[in-house]
């Protein structure tokens, strides 16, 4: 998988959100837990919708859903209580009704999680596939 920082496409548009990691993101040894770099995965594909102008509220407008059909998540090495990390996001690929999130999680200049999200393009009455919204479409990488 190539990595938003390593290796950026000129095409593809990054979001990046900084986030300060709260003592309830920690566990007993005082590193964040594993499960919560999905969360944090959410936090930038959220701000990446935000960016492009369809935040999940006007997709969902449009009759809309886009559940999670995988979640790959590499750890590098661990962040703690208090640490300002910056949440990474671009969309990968894009094929047909499914399309690819590849999200990153920095503190400062090092890698702490990379990984990706798969989701579905689903109309929300029918709960069937759809085409996927061109808008994300079209700033597909691969």
């Amino acid at each position: 998988m190539d990595t938003i920082h390593s290796n950026p496409a000129p095409e593809a548009f990054t979001s990046r959100l900084e986030y300060r990691v709260s003592y309830a993101d920690t566990d007993a040894m005082g590193v964040v837990y594993y499960a919560n770099y999905l969360v944090y995965f959410e936090r930038a594909r959220t701000q990446l919708l935000r960016e492009l102008g369809l935040p999940y509220r006007e997709i969902e407008a449009r009759g809309i859903g886009l559940p999670v059909l995988e979640a790959k998540v590499d750890y590098h090495a661990p962040a703690e209580y208090d640490d300002l990390l910056q949440l990474c996001a671009r969309v990968g690929w894009c094929r047909g009704a499914r399309i690819q999130l590849l999200c990153e999680v920095f503190r400062h200049e090092v890698l702490l999680a990379s990984g990706y999200t798969v989701h579905a393009c689903l109309d929300l009455k029918s709960r069937r596939p759809v085409r996927m919204i061109p808008e994300l479409g079209r700033l597909a990488v691969s």
